[in-house]
């Protein structure tokens, strides 16, 4: 049963950020009130696929970020430190926040005292003169363990022995620290060059068992107690005797996969991001998984090859960004025809669409299961179990385009959705016309829909390299290149 937060209208139940902020769209909301609105909105898109069980939500629905990342900054005189405010490159100074882990804010907290005690001053982005950047905490729910990563514009780090000293004096619970060097006049908040300044450069953490070598560039999951929920009812949804071969697509560093592992005979996870693989073969080794194997490839072109040499696949988990899986994927699915998929989606719209087209090609939705990953936000996520309806015939792929209105360049983010990860995560606004350019560029296919230029005369203003760099990090994010 999920805890009661009281509603207090229009405060975002108490919290004095909410409208500075802009990060909780629900926080208006008491949290039995957000969990209806949730599901509500998962069976407005899915009853036509069946029953939708009730949602799952937090028992305490607060501080389940493990990862909290603060901008440094200086106003009226005053270091500051905190998240950019929603749809500006803003920050809004955070002593302690409702969803971030509170262990991580108070290191933050410190950091930013302890500042001027050794004369070291925010980055000044116009200047771009300054010490620190940005300041990003880990923490490992399971086994306590916590990384603190410094962001600086150079490797240079003047009183850097003393000012560890008082750090992991007043906070003895952080088990590591790195310093990420950023020079470059960029929203990106890590550089690629880290110099490991106390502890072992990672930390790790136990999600379903099984335990995950977390590094300061590893994708993990922000929210593990309601991701062990999530994985534990996809495992569930598979219902694994021990004699099938799984296949994990989109298995980034190899979460799912890993803890099916233990149920099936053998896993295979196929992932397009090089370091991501590398991360997951890395977590094998460390959870002596020898039935898994992961390669780094495109899934659908994987898949489709595993169909043409007679691969057995009998279930395949696929758990794709919020634009949802293309026609191309999908269509390898039904090539490969395994008897089970585990679909986990982050978006019900797009959940909705690529369901309609698994079940006109030979499957049928079983289970469907709504879990609240991120509480006060807007965000559901939804496990959905299909089974393939003619286990010993081929089901050839059937598409009606104008009934699924999907065509091949909408089964990707729409330029909006684009738009609004980049305001999020970098705190910039691009345009339409920006995100064409440098699609255009990539060689991706702009439809008029996507606001295609209507040139390319050199006289139209082009997309400046620093917004291009990080447009290129949203379309991998999206898994559009």
């Amino acid at each position: 049963m999920a805890q009661t937060i009281p509603k207090k209208a229009g405060k975002g139940n108490g919290c004095t950020l909410y409208k500075a902020c802009g990060g909780c769209q629900l926080q208006n909301l008491s949290y039995e009130e957000q969990l209806r609105y949730k599901q509500v909105k998962c069976i407005r898109h899915l009853s036509r696929f069946g029953h939708v069980d009730e949602i799952i939500g937090m028992q305490t629905p607060l501080h389940y970020r493990n990862k909290v990342q603060a901008a440094f900054g200086v106003y009226r005189g005053r270091i500051i430190s905190g998240v950019y405010q929603s749809k500006s490159h803003r920050i809004v100074n955070v002593d302690d926040c409702m969803l971030e882990d509170e262990t991580a804010d108070k290191i933050i907290v410190t950091i930013r005292r302890l500042l001027p005690r050794f004369k070291l001053t925010p980055y000044n982005e116009d200047t771009g003169r300054g010490f620190l950047r940005h300041v990003l905490v880990k923490r490992a729910f399971a086994t306590g363990e916590v990384m603190v990563v410094l962001v600086t514009p150079a490797n240079l780090f003047p009183k850097r022995e003393a000012f560890l000293h008082e750090l992991l004096r007043q906070h003895p619970e952080i088990t590591t620290v790195i310093q990420s060097i950023n020079g470059a006049k960029t929203s990106l908040v890590l550089g690629k060059q880290e110099l490991v300044l106390f502890g072992k450069g990672y930390i790790e953490d136990v999600l379903c068992g099984c335990r995950f070598r977390i590094s300061a560039r590893s994708f993990y999951q922000i929210n593990p107690v309601q991701t062990e929920v999530l994985y534990g009812k996809a495992i569930e949804f598979a219902a694994l005797t021990g004699s099938e071969t799984v296949l994990d697509a989109y298995c980034g560093i190899g979460t799912i996969g890993l803890c099916a592992a233990g149920k099936a005979k053998r896993v295979i996870g196929v992932e397009l991001n090089a370091d991501a693989v590398r991360d997951a073969k890395q977590n094998a080794k460390l959870n002596n998984s020898a039935n898994v194997q992961f390669y780094c490839a495109d899934a659908g072109k994987f898949m489709v090859e595993a169909a043409k040499a007679h691969e057995k696949i009998d279930v395949v988990f696929m758990d794709p960004p919020r634009a949802g899986s293309d026609l191309p994927f999908l269509k390898s699915v039904v090539t490969l025809a395994p008897k089970k998929i585990v679909y986990v989606s982050c978006n019900v719209e797009t959940l909705a669409r690529d369901l309609g087209v698994l079940c006109k090609n030979g499957y049928k939705v079983k289970k469907m299961q709504p879990v609240d990953m991120f509480p006060h936000t807007g965000h559901v996520e939804t496990v959905v179990s299909l089974v393939r309806k003619t286990p010993d015939i081929y089901v050839g792929f059937k598409i009606d385009l104008d009934e699924q209105d999907l065509t091949a360049s909408e089964a990707h983010p729409t330029y909006e959705e684009i738009k609004a990860y980049i305001q999020k995560e970098y705190g910039i606004k691009v345009s339409s016309l920006n995100i064409s350019q440098v699609k255009r560029k990539l060689g991706l296919e702009v439809g008029e829909s996507y606001n295609k230029s209507k040139s390319d005369n050199a006289k139209q203003p082009q997309c400046p390299p620093d917004k291009e760099k990080i447009i290129i990090e949203a379309l991998k994010h999206f898994k559009m290149i």
